[in-house]
């Protein structure tokens, strides 16, 4: 091939060739393409500074420095109150574990107090009823002997009336009206000698 690329160089298309012709003797320009303060390089870097100077002028820097520490400032007070936070909540929930442990132990003496309560009625329920079966056994006894005692009063009046309708009925049949007369005297005799 008649048209080959040195090693390195972009190979070249066969209808591509350009060629630039300059008037013999002209001088080139600096305004030229090939070279110049105004060419694009040049323009772009020139550009480039003149926003940078820009920036430094208008403080650009300091002003996202000031946004950033504010920012991080912002964040680092969001990451105290967090803080804060979690040191109020790990305090509640101590707190409601000690109520937890408080309240347990409340439930357990409250059990404990109503057991021993529940002992003591018990016991003075236990009490009351001994005492009430003695009172009444004893009603029963005093009742029992009141009704042995009327029994027997009873059957004394009875035979109290008895022996006196046998011992009238006696004496009826056998003392007549002068062994009356000396039974009176007698009666009247141990009267006067009392």
């Amino acid at each position: 091939m008649a048209n080959a690329a040195a090693p390195g160089q972009p190979a070249e298309h066969p209808d591509a060739h350009a060629t630039v012709e300059q008037p013999s003797g002209a001088p080139a320009e600096h305004g030229g393409s090939e070279g110049g303060l105004l060419s694009p390089p040049w323009f772009i870097a020139l550009a480039m500074i003149a926003v940078l100077a820009i920036i430094v002028w208008k403080k650009v820097p300091a002003a996202i420095g000031n946004a950033l520490d504010q920012k991080i400032e912002g964040i680092r007070s969001q990451l105290a109150e967090a803080e804060s936070l979690r040191k109020d909540a790990e305090a509640l929930k101590a707190e409601y574990v000690e109520k937890t442990k408080s309240a347990d132990k409340e439930a357990a003496s409250i059990l404990e107090r109503a057991k021993h309560e529940a002992e003591a009625i018990v016991a003075q329920a236990k009490e009351n009823a001994d005492a009430l079966i003695e009172r009444r056994q004893r009603m029963a006894e005093d009742k029992i002997a009141a009704e042995e005692r009327a029994a027997l009063d009873q059957l004394r009046a009875t035979v109290a009336e008895a022996a006196r309708g046998a011992a009238t009925r006696l004496i009826r049949e056998r003392i007549d009206a002068d062994a009356d007369e000396a039974l009176i005297g007698d009666a009247i005799k141990g009267i006067g000698s009392r």
